[in-house]
């Protein structure tokens, strides 16, 4: 199979193609080894987003519409709260990339001072400082598995926030002083989580509003 890390000509040249080509050529086979250059290539024409991890291309599925409230509620409580501190909050269409080489879009990230981009791709930041991920079912184990561990890597990291969106639970990672890192559960709407990343109180009734009654 033609392998374009070693043939730089034959990646540009896929780059100019419509989608549903780039895709067809690309993606076909899933026993092929896809360098950077190829997920980029993708990138670039694709309508959907995808991740490249592990020398492989993923397609990143639609979200549901609890997903998609928990994730505008978190989105818009910190930019709210992170205004004129320093620190700013992004949504699902900034691309973070790991030590590891995992590249994927988180569906919130928090960035404190100067985004770190890497070289030549301006919509790919590496030192959040704060990550979200709404869980779903067919992508809760990876998340919560080899994402996390992917995202654990990244040096600026200090909290990850996991999100269920069928039950009431965020599940919280924070990274401590001497590396390691805690594990704390909230499975109440009435509870409030002060974030470690940022001085800022997430109520899960305000992450959770129009998914889940906050009347009680």
């Amino acid at each position: 199979m033609e392998d374009h890390s070693e043939d730089p000509s034959a990646t540009r040249s896929v780059a100019c193609r419509d989608d549903s080509e780039v895709r067809s050529t690309l993606m076909s086979q899933p026993q092929r080894h896809y360098t950077l250059d190829d997920y980029f290539a993708v990138e670039e024409t694709s309508l959907v987003k995808h991740e490249f991890r592990d020398g492989e291309i993923f397609a990143m599925a639609g979200a549901s519409l609890a997903h998609n409230d928990i994730a505008a509620n978190v989105l818009a409580l910190l930019r709210s709260a992170l205004r004129d501190t320093g620190c700013r909050a992004f949504g699902s269409d900034l691309r973070v990339a790991t030590y590891g080489g995992l590249y994927t879009y988180p569906d919130v990230s928090v960035i404190c001072g100067t985004p770190t981009l890497v070289t030549g791709r301006p919509d790919t930041a590496t030192n959040p400082v704060l990550l979200v991920e709404v869980l779903s079912d067919a992508t809760r184990d990876y998340d919560r598995g080899d994402k996390l561990a992917a995202y654990r890597t990244i040096a600026a990291l200090r909290e990850v926030l996991l999100i269920d969106q069928a039950a009431v639970l965020i599940e919280r990672w924070r990274r401590r002083d001497d590396a390691s890192w805690s594990h704390d559960s909230y499975p109440s709407l009435a509870d409030v989580i002060a974030l470690a990343a940022v001085p800022v109180a997430l109520p899960l009734r305000e992450a959770y509003r129009e998914v889940f009654s906050t009347d009680a």
